[in-house]
């Protein structure tokens, strides 16, 4: 069983956000996104599952030990969709899909963090019972990534970046091309209403399932690289490690709102 010794939590993301600044116009009112990452459930999860909250590292049954040094990930598309809207990927796009952000963002993730609530922006009054975003891939000459390559030109051609070290030895790099968009169904709809009144939705990462196999143990991220053993598996991982869900207290924890 994987032992947690470290809360790897989001911090601030490298910002490129192109839409509103969450003033809000006439009756709109403030959704805010967060971001952060460990178990669903915090540190009572982490512990039910055999997880320590302790100085170290991750640790497996095995002794083998993982450091996650940095890691980041890049989104874009990042959307609300209403409870009356069936589809937003279609053109032109329906009324109801609210977007957070059409260009790319570079998020870091940094394991000493705590949740860190991103943007806030305004929405019609409403009730949104999904978000969706994509994992984005920057591509090496389209111009929706012109400015983002400007800024971040070692992330050409990548979606993901993890500096770690396995079993003590060198720092490795980890980085994949996944492009996939990701879709969430939020437990309850997320009510907005008019005037001042705001609400937020946290997206959680657990970075704990990234590199880990199908017994639990932890692999080392370079066998994860294009063309390693372990391709498939992290892919797979990080797509199954991401949830969202209404965050009214901007803790990262899903198991006490109301």
């Amino acid at each position: 069983m994987l032992k947690r010794n470290r809360t790897l939590v989001l911090l601030g993301a490298f910002l490129l956000w192109g839409c509103s600044d969450g003033t809000g116009l006439g009756n709109e009112a403030g959704v805010s996104l967060s971001f952060s990452t460990g178990s669903a459930g915090g540190a009572a999860a982490a512990s039910a599952a055999s997880f320590a909250v302790t100085a170290g590292d991750l640790t497996d049954g095995q002794g083998n030990t993982l450091t996650i040094d940095s890691a980041h990930i890049v989104l874009r598309e990042i959307e609300l969709k209403s409870v009356e809207v069936v589809n937003c990927d279609v053109e032109p796009e329906p009324e109801g899909c609210e977007e957070f952000e059409t260009g790319p963002i570079l998020v870091a993730l940094d394991p000493n963090g705590g949740t860190k609530q991103e943007v806030t922006i305004s929405v019609p009054p409403g009730s949104y019972d999904e978000i969706e975003f994509e994992i984005h891939k920057v591509s090496s000459d389209g111009p929706e990534d012109a400015a983002f390559r400007t800024a971040h030109s070692d992330m050409v051609n990548k979606s993901i970046r993890v500096w770690a070290s396995y079993n003590g030895g060198p720092q490795v790099t980890y980085v994949t091309d996944l492009d996939v968009e990701q879709e969430f169904d939020l437990a309850s709809p997320l009510v907005v209403v008019d005037g001042t009144s705001s609400t937020n939705v946290t997206v959680r990462i657990d970075l704990s399932k990234w590199f880990v196999d199908g017994s639990g143990n932890l692999v080392d991220p370079d066998t994860g690289n294009k063309g390693g053993d372990n391709e498939s598996l992290v892919k797979e991982n990080i797509k199954q490690s991401i949830e969202a869900f209404e965050d009214k207290d901007r803790d990262g924890d899903d198991t006490d709102e109301s």
